[in-house]
């Protein structure tokens, strides 16, 4: 799909500059009726279609070259408004892109706009967005999520007939979870495999960026061209990327927890008949243990990602960073406090109290220092099953979408759970990919697969034998 689109832009078949106009069009319809964009970058997109036909006639066109790209809204485009979906920072253009902006941008690729999520990532059903923005809807059930935090990215990606690749965010789930729900296909890389500059951050030690795509093949072009070392992000790697990397035998571990964690039966059938079509196909498909990620992963991943993001959140106070207001009168601690009270959403506060009480001095040793402990322990865990497996796998999500009405009554506690498949891999910083395996009442199901740091070929070699066997 994505080869012969850029094909086709190059050899002129495809006057890009009208595409991008009637991409607007579908995007403006698509969005009126799904929430899915927090801003369409109509008069930009246009300009860029016709600086990239300029290119081409120099015969100096990108990579990418046209390229549809839309861009989760906690990733900075420069002097387009990136409000990480929250209303504190409503206003906010950054004066740079990105450096994954950055790199599609020389490469040609179009930005088209900012797609919705949870306000900074605190969500999985993207009903937590920010105050006065839309919940985006299911793009084959309006009464249904469409998976958070990157749930406008993979609601678009489904709903597009038009080439499109989504950028979005993974923290504990974010690209897995609505990728799965809405049927396409979502890989996050190795942490630090693409660089998190100019990224509006969740958590630090657990933000990859990554992208959604409904074909596997079109996975490859675009993460070569974002991933690679950047000296602006002291975390990212330097190793080169290998995609080419096949393995003759794979060696698949079917994680035995997956499917006793309270999973829907649709969702246990699927992804069971999908491991009966491996092992026709002549795979070895044994069933593996993790302990220590089921019990105490989705505990360690929160306590972690909330003592980060109440650190990161701290500069909006209404001073340099953030909505502002009248401090005339008041002292810095009620000014601070006002502004938050105002523009924070409720699971925003939610997770500032947690994270704040987590690293506070009284209770740092026995919250936060003790689950970065545990976080140790799962690497190793996952580590010994990559001696004796190439490829780890379970279902993506345990239900299938729920209604927005089911969602808006569960606890805080039961949302939190909803990621207790996901976070593994996420406090690994392992790569790993959801890909759709098959549909309940026309609702996606997804199967997550993940390999061992640094093995993104590998992974893109298995998620293309579950695409051949749909």
């Amino acid at each position: 799909m994505l080869k012969d689109f850029i094909k086709k832009v190059k050899s002129g078949e495809i006057k890009l500059h009208k595409h991008i106009k009637k991409v607007i069009d579908k995007c403006k319809l698509i969005d009126k009726e799904f929430s899915y964009f927090n801003l369409i970058c109509e008069k930009e997109a246009i300009e860029q279609a016709k600086e990239i036909e300029r290119k081409i006639k120099e015969g100096k066109p990108g990579k990418l070259s046209g390229l549809i790209i839309s861009v989760k809204d906690n990733i900075c485009v420069k002097d387009v408004e990136s409000t990480a979906g929250s209303r504190i920072l409503k206003g906010y253009k950054p004066l740079f892109d990105a450096t994954v902006i950055e790199k599609l941008r020389k490469e040609d690729a179009i930005i088209i706009g900012k797609t919705s999520c949870d306000a900074f990532g605190f969500g999985s059903f993207n009903t937590n967005v920010g105050i006065g923005f839309s919940i985006p809807k299911h793009p084959f059930d309006k009464e249904r999520v469409t998976g958070g935090s990157s749930g406008g990215s993979a609601g678009l990606t489904a709903i597009a007939d038009f080439v499109h690749v989504a950028i979005a965010e993974s923290t504990g789930g974010s690209i897995e979870n609505p990728a799965s729900f809405c049927g396409v296909i979502g890989f996050c890389p190795t942490y630090g495999r693409v660089s998190r500059f100019g990224l509006i951050s969740y958590a630090n030690s657990l933000d990859k960026i990554g992208l959604m795509t409904k074909k596997v093949e079109d996975i490859a072009p675009v993460l070569k061209v974002i991933s690679g070392f950047d000296e602006k992000d002291g975390t990212s790697l330097k190793q080169e990327i290998n995609l080419k990397s096949k393995i003759s035998e794979l060696r698949i571990g079917v994680i035995k927890e997956s499917l006793e964690e309270n999973i829907a039966p649709e969702v246990r059938k699927s992804f069971l008949k999908t491991i009966e079509k491996l092992r026709k196909k002549g795979f070895v498909c044994e069933e593996v243990s993790l302990p220590i990620t089921f019990k105490y992963g989705v505990p360690t991943y929160y306590l972690i990602s909330t003592s980060e993001a109440s650190t990161n959140l701290s500069c909006l106070s209404g001073l340099r960073y953030g909505q502002e207001g009248d401090p005339v009168g008041k002292t810095f601690s009620e000014y601070f406090s006002e502004i938050r009270t105002k523009h924070f959403n409720d699971e925003s506060k939610r997770r500032i109290m947690l994270g704040t009480f987590a690293r506070m001095a009284g209770y740092r040793d026995a919250f936060y220092i003790r689950a970065t402990k545990i976080r140790t322990k799962i690497i190793k865990e996952y580590k010994r099953l990559f001696e004796q497996y190439d490829v780890l796998i379970s279902p993506t999500m345990p239900i299938i979408a729920p209604k927005i009405s089911e969602v808006k009554k569960m606890s805080p506690l039961q949302n939190y759970m909803i990621d207790v498949l996901t976070v593994g891999p996420n406090l690994t910083g392992m790569p790993h990919a959801t890909i759709p395996i098959e549909s309940e009442k026309e609702l996606p199901i997804g199967l997550m697969a993940t390999t061992d740091h640094l093995n993104e070929g590998v992974l893109l070699q298995f998620l293309k034998i579950i695409e051949d066997l749909q």
